[in-house]
């Protein structure tokens, strides 16, 4: 049971948890961002451990989310990837090996790229547009005249997300950047910006609202001075996203980018309105009069699906009464109950009798299945539109639906035409498809080596059927238009969420990536250089465990074999992972009566180090089993603020720690920044997140982490996480007294979102932070930092953060760069 608050007090926490909501939770400025990145230099002029070097052991085989690909049209073989959170490579082998060339930047996330072949001057545009749940934030544009050996920032810091750069084909001089914006606050600085002076100085040309960016744009090569750009209305925050708007829409410009007029008006035949969400374009070179779109409409589909009388629908249980329960067809109702697990456990006699006798609602069974996601009809999807004068009029160029994305459009909606066949298109979502008919009908190009989720592909000018295309799972190329692909992975791009460790020698690594399942592998993996030997699946050094978003992964250490581990929203398994003997999922289910649990994207779970039968699991609710999760406890009531509206399970819990001191000392987090603790093995909780006295805890931010120490009982660590409202300050507090009072750390820290603190295990004045940006270090238990950065690329996502005592080191989980290991002999010597 939760602990209760007498009124008067629960009234002085309500106002003082608004005040604090109000004056902390705000969107950081360009400024603040701009100084923490000079803040981070200072942090690693400072260092005194950055001559220990850290090494990466991958993996590679299922490699990360590819956002854009640009090839040397004279030599293919020549290309450069962008990855989301991974980098920039360069090849000039046909992808057998990469080069990392952006590692020295400011910030390594990418949106787009752009190659001037004739002088090779690379443009880099940070932050992807895609929108995602870890779609991290850019501080402008970047530009290198010498293969990424040294770069030059060209402003735009409030940009944050960057869908395309545009280059003059002809004046080096010119180019446009169509800016999206931010993704989890408005802001003008929205649209297309030009520069005449190679980025010296940008104007803002397109200018539409706060929350309606430039997500696409395009060329007439023939004539420079008409260029075309898709304006995508989206807001997003981490309980619902809003995927499209009335000032979504394709406006040109005759000018140059000057001047811009909307185009996609009604009755110009292209979507209007709100249902309009993200649009990618493409110009046909040989006549620019030929324009194709692709949108994501999301008007709600016809439900044309032929409907089963055995069973009833569940808006057909919605508004029921005792009376109208009661006439219920039994034979439909338990149909009903087989088909949503239910039965053998409730029979449809049951049911009714439950209800007549008011144990049950007449809407339970609909509370039961019903969970508010925002999804109360599939919308219509992928659409592609073709206009044959420049845009003044469009048509659709389908009749029947192109299957690539329905629920999930704003993560693709890309399109490309044949450099020399107008009739011969592809399109990009969740397959990647290609038409030879003009968009009339479309044929999936995946075959079994290619991930699912596809953002980016480059045609070769000479040889339509020629393609490089990068996914969530890297880059494919294809000479056959699709027939045979081959994969390209070499680089280790990996975007971990969690990892884990064993007791193994040598100890192995577990993680879950996102879109590419769990995998394990040993700590001892050599990583000597790019070209992937030693680190194919097939040599059966990384080994698969699970698949979907791979999340937490937790490892018994007394067999180094069975293994929790799961994909997204809390679908989580155990297992072993040497033959795979006794799978069993171990997801906690309510009961009749109750509303539908809510899990969080990367659901919490957490063996206990005082037993290893015992296992924590955190939805909205807190969990715990005492036999490895086959039978599965509510310890609480719901842990926090509630449900909202939308389309993401918000209210969840977020993080889940255990004293390694005591036994049933719990402390839980969640993703509304409520924190509670027992003292009792869970009997009871207390929330600790408001204190009546010393430091105030910022109030509604996601809880990234508590941490409960191995060096003092008392002792806790708390880590808030504001990047889901684009405000980038380090929250870092530490309590001696279970959570009664808090002191706040490192007020150093960069303006950089905080995900992991851990402690060191020989010497308690040792704190490693990981955050959205690096790892950063304190002798003094978090007064001050250094960085931490020797061997990882100046500037890297660390989602998790794992120490092996027995082996002394450190593993960091990187959202982009895979594992990366280091001994901490050295650093421990150092802080003496």
């Amino acid at each position: 049971m939760v602990s209760k608050l007498t009124q008067s007090s629960l009234a002085l926490c309500l106002l003082f948890v608004t005040f604090l909501s109000k004056a902390q939770v705000k969107p950081t400025t360009a400024d603040d961002r701009m100084k923490g990145l000079q803040q981070r230099k200072t942090l690693e002029r400072n260092s005194v451990i950055n001559h220990v070097k850290f090494r990466n052991i991958g993996p590679s085989v299922m490699s990360g989310r590819v956002d854009d690909i640009e090839a040397n049209p004279n030599d293919p073989t020549e290309f450069y990837v962008a990855y989301a959170t991974g980098g920039l490579w360069h090849t000039t082998n046909n992808g057998l090996s990469f080069t990392p060339i952006f590692d020295s930047a400011d910030v390594i996330g990418i949106g787009d790229i752009a190659v001037n072949w004739k002088t090779h001057t690379i443009w880099v545009g940070t932050g992807e547009v895609n929108s995602s749940r870890s779609s991290y934030a850019g501080v402008g544009v970047y530009k290198s005249k010498d293969n990424g050996k040294t770069w030059e920032y060209l402003g735009l810091p409030e940009s944050h997300h960057i869908g395309k750069i545009q280059l003059h084909p002809t004046d080096d001089n010119i180019a446009w950047v169509g800016v999206l914006g931010h993704l989890y606050s408005p802001n003008k600085e929205r649209g297309v910006y030009k520069t005449t002076d190679g980025g010296k100085t940008w104007k803002q040309t397109l200018a539409i609202d706060a929350n309606t960016g430039v997500v696409e744009m395009d060329i007439n090569p023939q004539n420079p001075n008409e260029l075309y750009a898709a304006a995508w209305y989206r807001t997003r925050s981490a309980w619902n996203f809003e995927e499209s708007g009335a000032t979504s829409g394709i406006y040109k410009s005759t000018d140059g980018g000057e001047t811009w007029s909307l185009i996609t008006k009604q009755g110009s035949g292209f979507p209007t309105g709100n249902i309009v969400g993200r649009i990618g374009l493409t110009v046909y070179p040989k006549n620019p009069q030929i324009v194709y779109a692709i949108v994501d409409n999301q008007a709600a589909r016809p439900d044309t699906a032929k409907k089963d009388t055995t069973t009833f629908l569940l808006d057909q249980l919605k508004n029921l009464n005792i009376q109208e329960f009661a006439q219920l067809n039994e034979a439909k109702l338990d149909t009903f109950l087989k088909r949503n697990r239910l039965a053998p456990k409730y029979s449809a006699k049951q049911v009714k009798e439950m209800v007549a006798t008011q144990k049950l609602k007449p809407t339970s069974l609909y509370d039961y299945l019903y969970v508010n996601t925002g999804f109360e009809s599939t919308p219509v999807g992928a659409e592609v539109y073709r206009s044959d004068n420049g845009g003044q009029t469009w048509r659709k160029t389908h009749d029947k639906e192109i299957p690539i994305f329905f629920t999930y459009g704003y993560y693709f909606a890309k399109i490309y035409v044949s450099p020399y066949n107008p009739e011969k298109l592809y399109a990009l979502g969740f397959s990647s498809q290609v038409s030879t008919d003009g968009g009339k009908t479309w044929k999936s190009m995946d075959k079994n080596n290619v991930h699912a989720d596809h953002h980016a592909l480059w045609i070769n000018p000479n040889r339509d059927s020629h393609l490089i295309n990068g996914n969530d799972g890297g880059v494919n190329i294809t000479y056959d238009n699709g027939e045979v692909w081959f994969k390209a992975n070499t680089p280790p791009v990996g975007q971990y969420y969690a990892i884990a460790l064993d007791n193994a020698k040598p100890y192995n690594v577990y993680g879950g990536l996102q879109d590419n399942g769990t995998w394990y592998l040993p700590s001892s993996t050599p990583r000597n250089s790019f070209a992937g030997s030693g680190m194919g699946q097939e040599d059966g050094v990384v080994r698969n465990i699970g698949g979907g978003d791979g999340m937490q992964v937790q490892v018994d250490t007394r067999d180094n074999s069975t293994v929790y581990y799961g994909s997204q929203f809390g679908n989580y398994s155990r297992s072993n992972r040497l033959n795979r003997e006794g799978t069993r999922r171990i997801t906690p289910r309510h009961e009749l009566g109750e509303l539908p649990l809510r899990f969080n994207w990367q659901a919490p779970i957490q063996i206990s180090q005082h037993n290893q039968d015992v296992l924590y699991f955190g939805s909205n609710k807190l969990y715990r089993s005492f036999n490895q999760g086959d039978t599965m406890i509510a310890l609480t009531g719901d842990l926090t603020k509630g449900s909202k509206n939308g389309d993401v399970p918000f209210g969840t819990i977020t993080t889940i720690a255990e004293s390694p001191l005591r036994f049933g000392l719990i402390y839980t987090g969640t993703d509304d920044g409520n924190i509670h603790v027992s003292k009792d093995a869970g009997y009871s909780f207390t929330p600790i997140n408001a204190p009546k006295k010393g430091t105030a805890l910022p109030q509604d931010l996601w809880v990234s982490r508590v941490l409960a120490s191995q060096h003092k009982e008392p002792r806790v660590y708390v880590s808030f996480n504001g990047y889901r409202n684009d405000d980038f300050n380090p929250y870092l507090y530490m309590s001696d007294d279970y959570g009664t009072t808090w002191t706040r750390l490192g007020q150093d820290l960069p303006m950089e979102s905080i995900n992991v603190v851990r402690e060191d295990p020989k010497n308690e004045n040792i704190l490693y932070v990981g955050t959205d940006g690096g790892l950063y270090v304190s002798f003094n238990k978090g007064k001050s930092f250094m960085m931490w950065n020797a061997g990882l690329p100046k500037s890297i996502p660390i989602h998790d953060i794992a120490i092996q005592p027995r082996d002394n080191e450190i593993v960091l989980g990187t959202h982009g760069r895979s594992i990366y290991v280091a001994q901490l002999d050295d650093v421990q010597k150092a802080a003496k």
